[in-house]
């Protein structure tokens, strides 16, 4: 009989417990939804409702759903509470490195988001509190950011409330909470360079620390930014030692000469052309090219000619190295060479298009 006490105390707690854990629909029929992009390499998260307009167009803002400013609610402990932006428990946005909003700085983490709101000018808050139940106890003693924006008029009417990501850049974007006919729009910046040297850092501490194309990144970076020389340099003489190559010279050999080590400089760079190949080579004075070092590229491309004749890919590199110096007579000379020994249609109709521009005294870069 205890036997049998056990077995039916332990089926109501195994039902008990399903029935817990169970799904239901959020209140007033809202939609969950969770929004991750990247700005550079900074993921953003934002988790929220989604209420719908629901026939109410022109009753959406500036009433009840979505007040002006900060109102009493009559619950919780917020006397001045501004308006949740979504349904249900706090809309939340989450930065996973430091970031700027409208140019203001704020740390990585996750905050709960709040609109107050007004048609000409509204108040965009975040919030160090991500866990409360809309905006009933909010607390201005916990905002972590507060930015003014201006709202701005759709010319269709959003059903569903949602947050888009807008003229997105390689280190910016703009974040637009948008529903009925309006749209509130604030910019997020990050310091791209910086976040990637951060991450650089952290991985240079474990096993890809032993890797040479790891500091030969964190290298690159550093000269192709201009920015942490010194520690650029330690990164590059570290990729070097695993591995010496065309790459790892050439990153020390540029990082030198930025910290005024011209001598030393030079005989790198003469050690990294020794031992590159032809596309390597080739594929640095387009570099230069684009650098518009034309002189320069001009000498990288006679050495990649000098080490590898009579080649397309060499050839190729002279018309845009004489080009690019303002020779077109020799520039010709070598893409109509490239013409003859161009391995398919592509390469043939990309040279052809260079040769139609040195005839007419136009640069092919």
């Amino acid at each position: 009989m205890k036997t049998f006490h056990i077995f039916v105390a332990l089926l109501f707690t195994s039902i008990f417990s399903s029935a817990q854990i169970l799904k239901s629909l959020p209140p007033g029929g809202n939609k969950k939804a969770t929004t991750i992009e990247q700005i550079g390499i900074t993921d953003v998260t934002i988790t929220y409702d989604r209420p719908g307009v629901k026939g109410r167009e022109g009753k959406i803002y500036g009433t009840d759903i979505v007040h002006v400013g900060f109102v009493n609610l009559g619950f919780g402990t917020s006397k001045a509470a501004p308006w949740r932006a979504g349904a249900n428990e706090n809309t939340t946005i989450e930065f996973s490195t430091d970031v700027k909003i409208e140019g203001k700085d704020l740390p990585a983490g996750k905050y709960g988001f709040f609109v107050a709101y007004d048609p000409n000018e509204s108040t965009l808050i975040f919030s160090t509190n991500s866990t409360s139940w809309g905006s009933y106890f909010y607390s201005d003693k916990e905002d972590a950011l507060r930015v003014k924006i201006k709202p701005v008029a759709l010319d269709k009417s959003i059903e569903r409330l949602k947050y888009e990501f807008m003229n997105q850049t390689d280190n910016s974007a703009v974040i637009a909470l948008q529903w009925e006919k309006l749209s509130f729009p604030f910019k997020v910046e990050v310091d791209l360079v910086k976040t990637q040297l951060d991450n650089l850092r952290l991985a240079l501490r474990n096993k890809d620390g032993f890797k040479w194309e790891v500091s030969e990144q964190a290298a690159s970076l550093c000269l192709q930014n201009n920015t942490n020389l010194e520690e650029g340099l330690q990164w590059s003489s570290d990729a070097i030692s695993f591995e010496k190559n065309f790459t790892t010279l050439r990153t020390n050999a540029g990082l030198l000469e930025k910290l005024g080590k011209k001598e030393k400089a030079d005989s790198t760079l003469k050690a990294a052309m020794a031992m590159g190949s032809m596309v390597e080579l080739h594929q640095y004075g387009r570099m230069l090219v684009n650098q518009k070092k034309g002189k320069e590229a001009l000498e990288i491309f006679q050495l990649n000619a000098k080490k590898n004749p009579k080649q397309f890919t060499t050839y190729a590199g002279l018309t845009r190295g004489y080009s690019a110096t303002g020779d077109y007579k020799n520039a010709l000379v070598n893409a109509k060479a490239a013409l003859a020994l161009a391995p398919d249609d592509l390469n043939k109709k990309s040279v052809q298009s260079m040769i139609d521009k040195l005839q007419k005294g136009q640069d092919v870069n």
